[in-house]
């Protein structure tokens, strides 16, 4: 199979990368001049260094599948609303559109748990079918994005798979997210600053992302014209406080970590549960 990857110098994008490439399969990836993958590669895909904007039928001729995980705005770096509406709406519909119109069958879109938003503290586990209530320009945009997808593809009868990432973590992490931090403070021997820590969350290696976008990709019984949404997540739901202790006992950290020294963010969500994804719904 030929792929076409966005963001494959991103974080989820490197991994990804790796994931088709070792399984032998051919990739063209979008990337910004001068931009590198966050982990070394198995191999190069075949590089495309043409503007987001400006991906056009042509450089996606001979692509069977389309994997989408460019955005702007991913925590911590920031975006104004307009950034969001430009690049994690507009310009998204836009490759999708230039994608079918090349002839490509299956579409995989990365989304994130986000775009449940205040709808996610009602749920013990989130169900894929659950409302779409987010909170902020990026988790809004992405919301927005999936929503016109799926509609995109029930009148195009196009093959999408919507997948959602949960609490990714692992190598080429920006260096501010929480895992990166915490390691690196108790790498140092130094104290490490958090919240309370009762936020509940999803905790995800990349690399089983990775997998399981991948998976996306080769699943058989998406059908044309029904859209189907899939968890990326472990299915194992954790305190932060927990999984911050967990994580400084196995490195042996020295230093202490300080809970309750940093305030919630605004608008924080408590909890972000799901199940394990499950590929036999479309198999």
């Amino acid at each position: 199979m030929k792929l076409f990857v966005t963001g494959g110098t991103g974080f989820v994008g490197s991994h990804f990368l790796n994931t088709a490439l070792g399984a032998g399969h051919e990739v063209c990836a979008l990337r910004r001049p001068g931009s590198s993958p966050r982990v070394p590669l198995v191999a190069p895909p075949q590089w495309l260094q043409t503007p987001f904007a400006e991906v056009s039928e042509r450089d996606l001729e001979g692509c069977e599948c389309l994997v989408h995980l460019l955005s702007t705005g991913v925590s911590p770096q920031r975006a104004d609303w307009s950034d969001h509406a430009e690049v994690n709406i507009r310009l998204v519909l836009r490759l999708l559109v230039t994608a079918l119109e090349a002839g490509i069958r299956r579409l995989v879109v990365c989304g994130t748990y986000a775009e449940y938003g205040l709808a996610a503290n009602r749920y013990d586990f989130l169900p894929t079918d659950a409302p779409l209530e987010p909170v902020g320009g990026y988790a809004g945009a992405k919301a927005a994005a999936s929503v016109a997808a799926m509609a995109m593809a029930r009148e195009r009868t196009a093959e999408l798979v919507v997948a959602r990432p949960f609490s990714v973590f692992g190598p080429g992490q920006h260096p501010d997210n929480f895992f990166p931090a915490l390691e690196r403070a108790a790498l140092a021997g130094e104290d490490f600053r958090m919240t309370a820590g009762e936020q509940v969350r999803d905790f995800v290696p990349v690399e089983d992302v990775a997998r399981d976008l991948f998976r996306c990709c080769l699943a058989p019984g998406v059908a044309p014209g029904r859209p189907f949404t899939v968890h990326l997540a472990s299915g194992q739901p954790v305190r932060l406080r927990d999984f911050a202790l967990r994580c400084w006992g196995e490195w042996g950290a020295k230093g202490r970590v300080h809970f309750g020294s940093c305030a919630y963010r605004p608008n924080e969500i408590m909890r972000y549960a799901t199940r394990p994804p499950d590929f036999t719904a479309v198999s």
